[in-house]
């Protein structure tokens, strides 16, 4: 897919280290090698050091210098990892053998090497479970202080030549918040907008999407995303972002002309917003197994540093691209 081809090719050129956190699953072995490979990223395998380096012999590659391993049970940064998460967490009741116990979690210590600038960014959710990759990235990285909270959106790439003329889109959120209030939505609006101009290179047109288009249903849940239009107008007027909106209203020119007449979004949007978990779940996935879109994701946005959450059925090519998408989260 030419998207996934530009991603890669972009990361290229302004490479960042990235912390892996399960450095044991062979997938996240053959991903950070051919992330290393294509030079987009120089990689820190976290993991018990024995299984780790036999997974890079089994792999072929024992000896890559671009890419080293920590074990958090002997590396030299877990007393200071320790020190930090205690002064960190103390106001949550965690002492400082709570904290030497923590950070020998890998998950914990990867987004540690993030926080305190040993690594740009890390990757983890292969083996975790997202619960638990996101709670690590939101207590030790934390959110940005101009974020008003931390959502996710999967990069969907579309196979070559779509009909659409689309090469890929944001769907957002379709793996965190579980039932956004208006003020949420349009929050998750303007971060997944910036995420599309940040990885795409292309000027963001978002729909709020719902069952209804323009008014054609009265509901409550229609409302909720009526009024984040409302918000998104007021407070971000050069956004290109409409709704509400069907998925077909904002996707096919032909259908929008007769359904959202007059809209400058409808048959033309690249940031799909929806209105709950639910449908951004059962959206994406859709799009994926039976559209043949690839989906990357969920990417975590609106957090201080880089961290990512991959899919426990991801492959190794979804690791690399996540690895990419990280890369170009970094701030420069």
């Amino acid at each position: 897919m030419s998207v996934l081809r530009d991603l890669t090719k972009r990361a290229s050129a302004r490479p960042a280290h990235i912390v892996m956190s399960e450095g044991h699953d062979p997938r996240i072995v053959a991903g950070a090698i051919a992330a290393v490979q294509a030079g987009t990223a120089r990689i820190t395998l976290v993991g018990p050091a024995d299984d780790v380096a036999a997974q890079l012999v089994a792999a072929g590659t024992p000896n890559n210098p671009a890419i080293q391993i920590q074990d958090p049970e002997t590396s030299a940064l877990s007393a200071e990892f320790a020190t930090a998460f205690f002064e960190l967490r103390r106001h949550k009741g965690v002492t400082p053998e709570i904290a030497e116990t923590q950070v020998r979690n890998p998950l914990v210590f990867a987004a540690m090497m993030v926080r305190q600038g040993h690594a740009d960014g890390t990757v983890g959710g292969a083996v975790a479970t997202t619960s638990d990759t996101v709670r690590a990235a939101l207590q030790v990285i934390g959110k940005a202080p101009d974020a008003p909270l931390v959502s996710s959106f999967f990069l969907m790439a579309l196979p070559d030549n779509h009909p659409s003329g689309r090469d890929a889109m944001i769907f957002g959120d379709c793996g965190l918040v579980i039932d956004p209030t208006a003020q949420e939505l349009a929050a998750i609006t303007v971060a997944s907008c910036a995420s599309c101009q940040q990885l795409l290179g292309t000027e963001p047109v978002a729909a709020l999407l719902s069952f209804s288009t323009m008014g054609s249903a009265k509901h409550a849940k229609v409302t909720k995303v009526t009024d984040a239009v409302t918000l998104l107008k007021e407070n971000h007027p050069d956004l290109k972002a409409d709704g509400e909106l069907q998925f077909d209203a904002a996707f096919v020119p032909e259908v929008a002309a007769s359904k959202a007449k007059g809209s400058a979004v409808a048959g033309q949007a690249n940031v799909m917003i929806f209105p709950n978990l639910d449908a951004g779940n059962i959206g994406y996935k859709i799009a994926q197994r039976i559209g043949g879109a690839e989906a990357i994701g969920p990417v975590l946005q609106g957090l201080a540093k880089p961290a990512n959450d991959l899919s426990r059925g991801c492959n190794a090519a979804d690791v690399t691209n996540m690895i990419a998408v990280t890369v170009l989260q970094v701030a420069r």
